[in-house]
């Protein structure tokens, strides 16, 4: 009697698993072509149904046909998608491995004159694998430009700042994140070690926010550090040893509710060196009695506090027992509701501070006013109501600020010579519907505001965009720097980096466009589904020359997976969907929204080299999809606040909630193909991305179960850059634990260090007894997903021997 034998079991698995994958991709198929998308799924889906019809009559012509569905499957990728490793994968890495397995010999036994077909299939798997080997090396969304502005950077002089410190968020108050230090340059950081490690204690407790996170740059002023940690308790640190001196707990008062549990940063005043303030002597004050040095802290239960630089003692001159209540004559005001979470401007008099609002919430939340304040007393000296019809009105007594109009949440900046402060400005909650918006409370949404910082009057502003519904916030503190004009003159200019992508270059002095911005058309109607109820849409929106977008709209063709069966399903998705590009109107249907809600830009912002031209940054492109969902009339209001600002949320008192989330395939990766994070420069002679460069890997991404060597795939990243006149560019922030350095010229990786923690931060460089140090927070950011921690972390070269 004959046992059967094994190869017949292995090969009517074979013809089971191809008559499968036929199926689907068929099904699928199908579905896509009726939606309007690439028919080609329906052909590979018919070649595998007939390839395993033909392999399970043990026909030669299987392998035959399997090798032209290679081929011709290599040749359809490169065609859609061109030579970017990470687009081919899930087109070529299901039907490679499958072909590989074809060659096991009992899967072919007893087909007659079988050998040249397998030789056949053998080549088109090695054509496929030379295309995936040659796209490693030739990536079509890498610039690899050289920024010819080759010049050795000269540390300009900034008053009442010294070369060695970093004194503010920015390192200066005018946003450029640019140091002039150069003992760390791009000849040596190779050797660049841990210096000190310092952890706070502060860690995430059960009764936080979901929007727990650590996005802290420490400032650093002649011996002494100064940071603050996620329930703002303020440190001060020896900056050369790490080691703590004194700390200061305000005693935050935080729930789940509150949208954002976080501190980016303080700020520093000193009554005996206001030169790096204001220039005039008139805007100098005069010395405080009880703090000279004072340490100007934003905590997220809607307070201002000072404290004592030197003792760590609050101010009690200042304000009541030493702090100022943010929540004073606003409506609707409850705690989290008003949530300072950037540090304050802090000129020779004035201490210019403003807040988030919850978003998304309700249409009764407290207003956005910036609001000005004595630096020693704590005094109300101005106010700056984005909703009101005198912005400048300060309330009388039983009256309050206008509720919901637009914050603005990301930290300021601050021109010294002009006393002019730069306000980023977001939409007024709720922000994805805004049918009832009128046109006193958009006028100064999504805009960058130009404001005397003594007495808050408005100079000129400039929106970036009308009637926001895509939550495309001005997110980033404005960087100042004088740049050359069309003439080749010499101007002061603002550089406002939006979440479109878009760089508006403006004339510091009146508003006026450096980089030329045009108003282009933007969709204007609901293709699938219902007509969104009483809302009305801009026929035009402003975009900028210097654009870092990640392309100009997304195709089918872009959607990605794991394999050809989760990216079919993305590209089902993707047709799905209401999209048209850029600002297509949110919908009941649900609207793919790219940039998404965590922008190309995000509270990080650029980095800037005045005297060499150059610019550096970390920009992203994730899509999101929001979904409206028509109001239950009887549904009643949850505890206050969201917890955070994915899922569903409520937005009560209009017609929708609305459901946010990030575009993702079933298993959960992102449908849009990577890169979704890069780092890049720009030649601000001629405003130009002369260099751009995928950053980080998915290490961190995935269970340890599945990590997939650190192969860089271009990661969304939460945190800034900075750059020094080493030539050196750090960027932590990615979704993967690291602190990396590239060169300014031309984007080459340099080194690349391991973060205890997710390093969703903005780093910081300093000088110490001869000795530069490079630190980052690596803390963790709640609904990042990155590992949560207590870090700060110092690099330094090692000692001479």
């Amino acid at each position: 009697m004959t046992q059967p034998s094994s190869h017949s079991g292995l090969r009517t698995f074979t013809v089971i698993i191809a008559m499968v994958f036929g199926l689907v991709l068929l099904a699928g198929g199908l579905w896509l072509t009726f939606l309007g998308g690439s028919f080609y799924y329906v052909v590979i889906g018919l070649l595998f149904i007939a390839f395993a019809i033909l392999l399970g009559k043990c026909s030669v012509s299987a392998i035959w046909l399997y090798a032209a569905l290679m081929l011709g499957t290599t040749i359809w990728a490169i065609w859609e998608v061109g030579t970017d490793f990470w687009a081919l994968a899930p087109r070529l890495d299901i039907l490679g491995l499958f072909g590989l397995w074809l060659l096991i010999p009992a899967i072919t036994r007893g087909m007659v004159n079988v050998a040249p077909s397998k030789i056949v299939l053998s080549s088109t798997l090695v054509i496929a694998i030379a295309v995936m080997v040659y796209s490693i090396f030739n990536d079509p969304q890498e610039i690899n430009g050289v920024i010819q502005n080759q010049q050795p950077a000269t540390a300009q002089k900034v008053d009442g700042v010294a070369e060695q410190d970093w004194p503010a968020y920015g390192r200066t108050q005018a946003g450029v994140r640019y140091s002039p230090l150069n003992q760390i340059n791009e000849q040596n950081i190779k050797d660049l070690k841990v210096a000190w490690t310092f952890r706070t204690g502060d860690l995430k407790s059960g009764n936080d926010s979901g929007e727990t996170t650590n996005q802290v740059t420490p400032i650093k002023i002649g011996n002494d550090m100064y940071m603050c940690t996620t329930h703002q308790w303020l440190i001060a640190l020896d900056p050369a040893t790490g080691k703590e001196k004194w700390r200061f707990d305000p005693k935050l008062k935080a729930d789940k509710t509150y949208q954002h549990l976080t501190c980016r940063g303080v700020s520093y005043f000193d009554a005996a060196n206001t030169d790096g303030f204001a220039t005039s002597l008139q805007n100098k004050t005069s010395s405080s009695t009880e703090c000279p040095r004072k340490i100007i802290l934003p905590v997220n239960d809607g307070r201002l506090v000072a404290v004592n630089a030197d003792t760590g003692k609050a101010c009690s001159d200042f304000g009541t027992n030493g702090q100022v209540d943010l929540q004073k004559d606003m409506p609707y005001a409850y705690p989290g509701g008003y949530n300072p979470t950037s540090p304050p401007v802090v000129t020779g008099t004035t201490i210019v501070i403003a807040g988030s609002v919850t978003d998304n919430y309700s249409s009764k939340e407290p207003s956005g006013v910036i609001r000005g304040y004595d630096v020693n007393t704590g005094k109300l000296l101005w106010v700056f109501d984005t909703g009101a019809e005198d912005p400048n009105a300060i309330p009388a007594p039983g009256q309050t600020f206008v509720h919901n109009s637009p914050n603005a949440w990301a930290p300021l900046a601050y021109d010294a010579k002009a006393d002019v402060v730069f306000v980023p400005t977001g939409v007024g909650t709720p922000d994805i519907w805004g049918g009832d918006r009128t046109a006193l409370k958009e006028r100064y949404a999504n805009s960058v505001l130009a404001i005397n910082a003594s007495t808050g009057k408005l100079i000129w502003h400039f929106q970036t965009t009308h009637h926001d519904l895509w939550d495309m916030d001005v997110p980033s503190q404005p960087t100042l720097a004088d740049v050359k004009d069309k003439s080749g003159q010499m101007v002061p200019a603002v550089y406002v980096t939006t979440k479109t992508g878009n760089v508006f270059v403006l004339d510091r002095r009146d508003g006026k466009a450096i980089v030329p911005i045009t108003e282009r058309p933007v969709p204007q109607t609901v293709k699938r589904g219902p007509q969104t109820k009483g809302e009305h849409y801009s026929a035009t929106q402003p975009f900028s020359d210097l654009d870092l977008a990640p392309q100009n709209k997304l195709t089918d063709k872009d959607m990605w997976g794991g394999t050809m069966f989760d990216q079919l399903v993305c590209r089902i998705q993707f047709k799905r969907l209401n999209y048209d590009g850029i600002y297509t109107p949110p919908s009941e249907n649900g609207t793919l929204v790219f940039p998404g809600n965590l922008g190309v830009f995000e509270w990080g912002g650029i980095s800037v080299n005045p005297d060499r031209q150059v610019a550096v940054m970390n920009p992203i492109g994730l899509p999101f999809v929001s979904r409206l969902i028509p109001e239950d009339p009887s549904r009643a209001e949850t505890a206050k606040g969201a917890g955070t600002e994915q899922g569903v949320q409520p937005m009560y008192g209009v017609p929708y909630g609305v459901e946010i989330s990030a575009f993702l395939s079933p298993i959960g990766l992102p449908c849009k193909q990577p890169a979704w994070g890069y780092v890049a420069g720009v030649d601000l002679n001629t405003h130009q991305v002369v260099w751009k460069k995928r950053i980080g890997t998915i290490r961190d991404s995935l269970p340890n179960l599945f990590q997939l060597p650190a192969v860089k795939i271009g990661v969304p990243g939460l945190g800034g850059s900075i750059s020094t006149a080493g030539n050196v560019m750090f960027v932590g922030a990615t979704q993967d634990n690291y602190l990396r350095a590239f060169n300014v010229s031309n984007g080459k990786k340099l080194w690349e260090a391991r973060l205890p923690a997710g390093g969703q931060a903005t780093p910081m460089t300093y000088e110490i007894n001869g000795k530069q140090y490079v630190v980052i927070m690596a803390g963790g950011h709640g609904s990042f997903g990155t590992k949560m921690g207590d870090y700060l972390v110092a690099y330094a070269l090692p000692d001479a021997k």
